[in-house]
């Protein structure tokens, strides 16, 4: 089986692209990452992709005339790389609708709530807010809308009573990795396959992680 070809895209630190970076590197994930891109010119992730080697690419939306503009520079600086998934790992932005076309089902993004619950900004201080017993990460195939798309796998993870906002956010980080690379794991081995509005195939027979 072919190793698939990974585009990276984060916002900030890139712990959740560190976590399939190493992932691909130990042969947990039959893919390796070839491109990471990010809208901020001094993202960390960025300064992680040069220490991997990897080629990385910054874009800020600032400095397009429009949003449009913005999404056809983004998907001319990603075609090149050919990606067989891109991974949104806390990227920060809604994907345009033509990256989106252009790669149907074969976008993923990790978001830190149980989805269809707590959409959107500061997920986790909607949960502790809103008083939930529970809250956790959701990775899911991307769809046009907000944390939309067919949820791929879930994780979840207990609300304290003293939880805040930062307490919970590390809480759910530490699961967020293991999810992430499970998710992409099995992409990659193409054991997933979407009918409707759902996923099926992470958890058949011969999953492994």
């Amino acid at each position: 089986m072919a190793r698939k070809r990974i585009v990276v895209f984060a916002s900030g630190r890139g712990s959740n692209a560190e976590a399939i970076y190493e992932a691909s590197r130990n042969g947990t994930v039959n893919g390796d990452v070839v491109m990471v891109f990010s809208d901020r010119s001094q993202a960390a992730v960025l300064r992680k992709a040069a220490s991997w080697g990897v080629p990385a690419f910054a874009a800020d939306p600032g400095g397009f005339s429009s949003r449009k503009a913005y999404d056809e520079a983004l998907l001319r600086a990603v075609l090149p790389y050919r990606p067989d998934l891109i991974c949104l790992a806390g990227y920060m932005r809604i994907c345009g609708a033509e990256l989106v076309q252009a790669f149907p089902g074969r976008i993923m993004n990790i978001h830190p709530a149980l989805l269809p619950s707590f959409r959107g900004l500061h997920a986790q201080r909607q949960a502790v807010e809103a008083g939930v017993k529970v809250a956790g990460c959701t990775v899911h195939f991307v769809g046009t809308g907000l944390d939309d798309g067919p949820i791929i796998t879930q994780t979840a993870v207990p609300v304290f009573d003293d939880d805040t906002e930062e307490s919970l956010s590390e809480r759910i980080l530490q699961e967020e990795h293991p999810a992430y690379v499970r998710a992409v794991k099995a992409f990659c081995e193409d054991r997933l396959r979407i009918e409707g509005h759902c996923v099926h195939g992470l958890h058949g027979k011969g999953a492994g992680l």
